[in-house]
């Protein structure tokens, strides 16, 4: 098993829990309940406070902070609230993850392969699914969920208990103040939808059949002048031609803030 490696000017604490193969940089402080797993490298000035549980193969740049308490005014420190991040993530220099609150479930959830650029930030019990990009200074409020596959531009901003649907594109400087739906691209200082994502459904393989479904949903959805019951009547008898058109549809149908259209 390979030997972790701690800079002699890093600060680990004694009930920290570092995997095989575990770097950490100089400047670097990780606190008690931390738990880093295999092969994971943290840079330097690096600041991890637990309750906190990082995977294996993550990478963490300099001047990160994972595990901050949640940025509510007036709410007392709450020891119990976490962080989760999962494996093989980047998180480039400045990112912050705040920890969960007892206002929800009480843990931030970081899921596996997502690419956090600098300056990102995942607020307070939100919850990000795999295979993301955040781009440099995009910035989730709390109670935020991201899809799998989405791509999230720079300086962006997503309002507390919005959704970011699987492999919807928020553009950049884009204000979203509603649920971006699955498959989508949305921008705007008040985000709206601006067509299919077709550069990202392609990069994830979906097939030319598919694209087309996907297009007659979105046309149906935001470009046919219904409203909003009548596009989920045309969406709920289209979705059983296709698995994603379906996901668009439940997606649609679950929003509690209201779509971006």
């Amino acid at each position: 098993m390979p030997p972790v490696m701690i800079d002699p000017l890093a600060r680990v604490h004694p009930q920290a829990v570092l995997g095989a193969g575990v770097s950490v940089g100089a400047w670097t402080t990780i606190g008690p309940g931390v738990v880093i797993g295999d092969g994971s490298w943290i840079g330097e000035h690096v600041v991890i406070r637990g309750p906190a549980r990082i995977g294996r193969e993550n990478r963490i740049d300099p001047f990160c902070a994972i595990g901050e308490r949640a940025q509510i005014k007036g709410l007392e420190d709450d020891p119990d609230s976490r962080v989760e991040i999962g494996d093989r993530n980047v998180l480039r220099e400045y990112c912050s993850v705040n920890r969960g609150s007892p206002k929800d479930q009480g843990v931030t959830r970081i899921g596996n392969d997502n690419y956090l650029m600098t300056g990102a930030h995942v607020a307070h019990d939100c919850r990000v699914g795999n295979h993301t990009i955040f781009a440099n200074h995009a910035t989730l409020a709390g109670h935020v969920e991201v899809g799998d596959h989405a791509f999230l531009s720079g300086f962006c901003a997503v309002h507390q208990f919005c959704r970011v649907g699987e492999s919807a594109f928020v553009a950049g400087g884009a204000m979203l103040w509603h649920d971006a739906p699955p498959f989508v691209i949305v921008g705007g200082d008040t985000a709206r939808a601006r067509g299919l994502n077709r550069v990202g459904l392609r990069r994830r393989g979906l097939s030319a059949e598919d694209l087309e479904a996907l297009r007659r949903a979105y046309r149906t959805l935001f470009r046919s002048g219904l409203t909003r019951a009548e596009a989920q009547a045309k969406l709920d008898a289209m979705a059983p031609t296709n698995v994603y058109v379906q996901r668009l549809a439940n997606f649609v149908r679950s929003s509690v803030r209201g779509i971006a259209r």
